[in-house]
């Protein structure tokens, strides 16, 4: 099984590029983030034509995470639990059953935080905190769990062109870092880094500065995996190709194979 997440910085503007990929690589289930659409504006039919279920939480303009499934979903969670003021919409859960039971994917769009000096800061690191409470319940069902999205952290200098560049930057705060390694320390796996220690592999690369060119990137997409869903994994990969396409997202695609 095919589980893909992609932030793919706004659904309209790369309603093509995202069907093209679709067609090319037959996810199962892919967690989109930064989809900038409300729910009803959400060209859900293009990818019902492709065989998709979708599930949304939307947001105008910005933000806005969704859920596209090939196989039944049959349960949704709209929004992080702990702070029911919080009306940014970054995360969904949905349970999709699958051959061998039920599975439980998330789509998250983490908070960037920056700049550091703003509320924005205190708003990730509490969101991070919210996360990783809701994600200590979920382990508690000892079911395959995949938490996937753009996570706005990068958590070690392999994950980095260069990590001088970034000393400062929310993404790279000792903060930060912190709270990402809280969260896996509940027992959950990195799918990538479960599968290569190789340097250099990168999900993100920003629209200035030749960063495409240059290949300086950043990995902040990741896909965490329950000790359930990690026995499943056979192989965790990224479409780099498809930052080089017309108009491309500022993300690429990262998706696992689930022996499942």
């Amino acid at each position: 099984m095919k589980i893909a997440s992609w932030n793919i910085n706004g659904v309209k503007a790369r309603l093509e590029t995202a069907l093209t990929w679709l067609a090319q690589a037959e996810p199962d289930i892919v967690c989109l983030q930064e989809i900038k659409s409300i729910d009803e504006g959400f060209p859900s039919e293009r990818f019902e034509e492709l065989g998709y279920s979708v599930a949304l939480n939307g947001q105008k303009g910005f933000n806005g995470v969704a859920i596209l499934s090939k196989h039944t979903i049959d349960e949704t969670r709209k929004g992080l639990p702990g702070d029911p003021s919080d009306e940014q919409a970054r995360y969904l859960e949905a349970v999709i059953s699958i051959e061998s039971g039920a599975l439980r994917v998330a789509s998250i769009y983490l908070p960037n935080g920056n700049p550091t000096d703003s509320d924005k800061f205190p708003y990730k690191l509490a969101w991070m905190e919210r996360l990783k409470d809701h994600v200590q319940s979920l382990l508690e069902l000892e079911e395959p769990l995949v938490l996937a999205g753009d996570y706005n952290v990068i958590p070690q200098p392999e994950d980095v062109y260069s990590p001088d560049a970034w000393e400062g930057d929310a993404l790279y705060r000792p903060e930060s870092h912190a709270k990402f390694r809280a969260l896996l320390n509940l027992g959950l796996t990195d799918s990538l880094r479960a599968c290569t220690n190789a340097p250099n592999l990168y999900t993100f690369w920003d629209y200035q500065a030749g960063a495409w060119q240059k290949n300086n990137g950043i990995r902040i997409d990741h896909l965490l995996l329950s000790p359930q869903a990690a026995d499943l994994l056979r192989s965790c990969e990224i479409d780099k190709f498809a930052r080089s396409w017309e108009k491309p997202s500022d993300h690429v695609p990262i998706w696992i194979d689930l022996a499942a």
